[in-house]
């Protein structure tokens, strides 16, 4: 039997709050409509999804492997909507998403050479979302920074890049020429998702900030509330008088790649994946040696 797609957002919903009645709310339907629908999809698929007892609900173990294969099976489903709606307009577009210091102008130039009739725009992306935005379709190819969730997404390594530590301007270690690893014991950590994405495990997981973008967490480190890491391209993007970036050698590079999803078929999309290999080394050297400015939609050289 095929997947039902509207059961399966249901489910989701109801597992992401662990409360029928609060996922109804959010899926503006009756609660009972709800519970039925979740019967349905359980009878579907010959498991139970939920245990539901006077504690509450709580995701079974079949519950929890659906929950993990919904999220890129639902983004690719709505790219599909998207591309299709897209294609209807007769659109030639292509969205390239990127991270905070990672130039895109190499490839697009190039790309348009190649393409005079394509739009290449550009989208910022940050760490929690850059594997959503490939999957639901928002960004059709995007440099992205290791880690990241490869799960419905095809990658290709471009370059390496060294870390560097951010550190407040005042900070003990500010204006060495390196540091280490150990130097570091010790230290509160703003840090992006948790600590195991991050380049060290020595400053204590349990202490410092978590934070979304580049910018908050260059804030938190100027305010002394804790050091954190970026690649060395960023700290061309972001000086700024109140912190400092010291190299760290002896932490592993920070490695950029080009992303796709994998369920993907595009002539464009492989063509500039072509090309944006092609032009990585270029790419690498805008992003350490030069000073870019990319804004959502627009791609501005300030030289």
């Amino acid at each position: 039997m095929d997947l039902d797609l509207r059961k399966l957002r249901y489910f989701v919903a109801v597992a992401d709050r662990l409360h029928f009645g609060r996922a109804a709310d959010q899926l503006h339907i009756a609660q009972p409509v709800l519970s039925r629908q979740i019967r349905a999809l359980e009878q579907d698929l010959g498991a139970s999804l939920f245990t539901r007892d006077r504690h509450g609900v709580a995701l079974t173990d079949a519950g929890r492997q659906l929950l993990a294969d919904a999220g890129p099976l639902l983004a690719s489903a709505h790219a599909v909507r998207r591309r299709v709606s897209v294609a209807a307009r007769g659109s030639r577009r292509l969205v390239v998403g990127f991270r905070a210091g990672i130039p895109v102008i190499p490839a697009a130039q190039a790309f348009e050479a190649r393409h005079p009739d394509v739009v290449v725009d550009v989208q910022r992306m940050e760490w929690d979302d850059q594997a959503l935005m490939l999957l639901d379709g928002r960004v059709d190819v995007g440099y992205v920074r290791l880690p990241i969730d490869e799960t419905g997404l095809r990658l290709a390594p471009l370059y390496t890049e060294p870390l560097m530590v951010v550190l407040p301007a005042g900070h003990r270690l500010a204006g060495k020429e390196e540091v280490t690893e150990a130097d570091l014991a010790g230290e509160p950590l703003v840090w992006h998702a948790d600590p195991s994405t991050q380049p060290t495990r020595r400053p204590h997981p349990d202490s410092g900030h978590r934070v979304r973008g580049v910018e908050e967490k260059l804030e938190h480190v100027a305010a002394g509330r804790g050091i954190s890491f970026v690649g060395r391209s960023e700290t061309v993007f972001y000086s700024r008088p109140d912190i400092s970036y010291v190299p760290i050698p002896d932490l592993a590079p920070d490695q950029v790649c080009l992303a796709v999803a994998a369920s993907r078929t595009s002539p464009l999309v492989d063509d500039f994946f072509t090309t944006a290999q092609a032009t990585a080394e270029i790419t690498a050297e805008c992003g350490n040696y030069e000073m870019w400015q990319l804004g959502g939609d627009a791609v501005t050289k300030l030289g």
